[in-house]
């Protein structure tokens, strides 16, 4: 089964806070990604609100509660009170936590999973009772001993920064490197019972060498290029190019 595909709002909530007006609409340009086929929207609302705004949740969920039932609502953030009581009113499918400083232009780094182990393990419990699936942002070259301490929060799911990996598109060589080490993460994670999601930097270009490489990935998340290539294609095209780079079959469609 290849990876789902979460189209990430981000951006496009960045284009629209340019200006106090209400276009381009979050909500609609979400609408056209689930109608092109995309399998969920996934948003990172940050401290500021300097994209995503608090108040766009519980409009995508009831965008997708409303019309797209089948689909999954995923929110990634560092887990302050502030962000888990959102979390908690927004009712996502998945949470997906990273360690990000608020001021953090996005997101760079994984956690340390041996040293944030105490940290992470009540939130996890907490969002679990709450019936949420839970991931954890991983670094790409995580070593056997700290995916046991991420499994040992109650973690789902790991999603692998694929950030470097996307940083050597102009060297297919370092590339890849860069993506045998995701492979050897992603099989160790597997190993030990996570699932693994991947996300950051990805693109129609690079996504079909990853898919291959790591066949059980879960889904994956994409934001930057995906708005990017809408600018060229739209936003329905540009999503089936990007569910056919990860390995859906969508015969002549778009």
């Amino acid at each position: 089964m290849p990876a789902k595909l979460s189209v990430n709002l981000n951006a496009v909530a960045m284009l629209r806070n340019r200006r106090d007006l209400p276009w381009p609409s979050v909500t609609g340009i979400g609408r056209i990604a689930l109608r092109a086929g995309a399998h969920g929207l996934t948003v990172h609302p940050r401290p500021d609100q300097r994209h995503i705004r608090f108040s766009d949740l519980p409009e995508i969920r009831a965008l997708i509660d409303d019309e797209f039932p089948d689909r999954e609502f995923n929110i990634e953030g560092y887990p302050s009170e502030e962000f888990l009581r959102l979390v908690e009113g927004a009712e996502p499918e998945q949470v997906t936590l990273v360690p990000d400083d608020p001021a953090q232009a996005t997101s760079d780094h994984g956690w340390d999973f041996v040293r944030d182990a105490d940290f992470l393990r009540p939130i996890v419990r907490r969002l679990k009772q709450r019936g949420f699936r839970v991931s954890l942002f991983c670094d790409p070259d995580v070593d056997e001993a700290a995916l046991r301490a991420a499994k040992a929060t109650g973690a789902d799911r790991v999603e692998l920064y694929t950030g470097p990996y996307g940083a050597c598109h102009d060297s297919p060589e370092k590339a890849a490197k860069a993506l045998e080490t995701l492979g050897k993460t992603a099989e160790r994670a597997a190993a030990l019972g996570l699932a693994v999601n991947a996300g950051h930097d990805l693109t129609v270009a690079n996504l079909p060498a990853l898919a291959a490489r790591i066949p059980g990935l879960a889904e994956v998340s994409i934001g930057h290029a995906l708005t990017a290539d809408a600018l060229e294609h739209g936003m329905a095209e540009t999503v089936q190019r990007f569910l056919r780079a990860a390995g859906h079959d969508l015969g002549q469609a778009g």
